[in-house]
């Protein structure tokens, strides 16, 4: 990976901490979802005016990761309900790396050498130690884990998706302007028939909020499809989940939930994976 695309990484990892963030803050879930969905569909449309439309090979790519996107955000909604931002952000994010790595060798042909091998692992120890020492009391809570896990292996099929669809579009801001459009209408649409004619009384306290949500995450996924036009997915998918370090610092700050002595240990784990993965040889 190039310096630049390191940096493009890395900024979507704040990015994309930040909105999950604010996801999280909006009490109710389907408010925050409806107006990060619905943002970035306005701006997926307006982006539409001003890019080429991707080729026909990515089209089979673009709407699959449409649909696994919706499911991503019902997962995803589900997981924040139920646990603790620092718990339930870590575990869909560190579940996807390994995932991705094993999907990319099968269906994109990259098999991760040594260097890239250990250092996917290496992260994933340390993304694991900060979901797990972000549990809240002394039991886990099952149902909120598994609801994280889920929305992990969604993260992990609509990376690999958005991969190879992306290199096959000629056009990676088309690309992402589609996707916004046709994912973002999904959560709502369903909203919309749920609060019948109280959806604007229910979006108008949060709509500044939700909306820089949504700018945040179209920008933070812009910048990550762009990056996989010259990267291999695996330690993109692993370097982007640094933002699992930022994630649980906004939960200690912000939420107040704990961040102590083991989850800077973990941390620099997560640090230690992505130095191997940038190793050059």
């Amino acid at each position: 990976m190039t310096p630049a695309v390191i940096a493009a990484v890395l900024l979507a990892a704040v990015t994309h901490a930040s909105w999950n963030a604010i996801a999280h803050r909006i009490t109710d879930k389907l408010v925050g979802f409806t107006l990060i969905g619905g943002g970035g569909a306005l701006i997926g449309f307006a982006m539409i005016l001003f890019t080429s439309v991707p080729a026909a090979g990515a089209w089979p790519y673009l709407l699959a990761s449409a649909a696994v996107h919706i499911a991503y955000y019902v997962l995803l909604m589900r997981s924040f309900r139920l646990g603790d931002f620092g718990q339930a952000y870590p575990i869909a994010r560190g579940t996807a790396p390994l995932v991705v790595t094993v999907l990319a060798a099968v269906f994109a042909h990259e098999v991760p050498d040594s260097w890239t091998a250990a250092g996917v692992a290496v992260s994933c120890a340390g993304l694991t130690g900060v979901a797990l020492w972000g549990l809240r009391g002394s039991r886990p809570d099952w149902a909120a884990i598994a609801a994280a896990v889920a929305t992990g292996l969604t993260i992990a099929g609509y990376t690999v998706l958005d991969g190879l669809g992306v290199r096959a579009s000629g056009s990676s801001f088309g690309y992402i302007a589609w996707l916004m459009a046709l994912q973002g209408l999904a959560v709502p649409a369903y909203a919309a028939l749920r609060w019948r004619g109280a959806t604007v009384a229910k979006l108008r306290p949060f709509a500044l909020l939700g909306l820089l949500g949504s700018a945040l995450s179209v920008a933070a996924y812009a910048l990550v499809l762009w990056a996989q036009t010259r990267a291999a997915l695996a330690p993109i998918a692993a370097l982007r989940e640094s933002s699992i370090i930022v994630g649980a610092a906004i939960g200690a700050v912000f939420f107040k939930e704990r961040f102590g002595a083991p989850r800077i240990a973990a941390a620099g784990l997560l640090v230690v994976g992505i130095g191997l993965m940038l190793h050059t040889g």
